[in-house]
């Protein structure tokens, strides 16, 4: 079993950063991908970034390319979401989500076992 936890979520205006951080614990050894996710109100979770564990390959939506980087610290068991300039359609509650297979779709929420309890992040203009 895998537990994650998120962090650093808050309020900041249009323009502005945030580091998110997503901590495991448990079999952290076993994952294999760990990603973020956003869901604002009344609409679908979205997938933004994935980080593979073993080769620190990536992958992210169109929509926080070149704004967001993913990145890892696997001694310390912990991702991390660098978002830069932020925009108020950025606000909703960011998850971390992961898993220990290959072969699968990385934006798709069914393809993660592993799922924290969010945090919130706004954004004003």
């Amino acid at each position: 079993q895998v537990q994650l936890m998120e962090s650093g979520g808050g309020s900041v205006q249009a323009g502005g950063s945030l580091r998110l951080s997503c901590a495991a614990s448990g079999n952290s050894g076993s994952l294999f991908a760990v990603a973020w996710f956003r869901q604002a109100p009344a609409k679908e979770r979205e997938g933004l970034a994935v980080i593979y564990r073993p080769t620190g390959g990536t992958s992210y939506a169109a929509s926080v390319e070149g704004r967001f980087t993913i990145s890892q610290d696997i001694p310390k068991s912990i991702v991390h979401l660098e978002m830069n300039n932020l925009k108020p359609e950025d606000t909703a509650v960011y998850y971390c989500a992961a898993n220990t297979l290959a072969g699968f779709i990385w934006a798709r929420s069914d393809s993660y076992n592993y799922w924290g309890r969010g945090t919130q992040v706004t954004v004003s203009s």
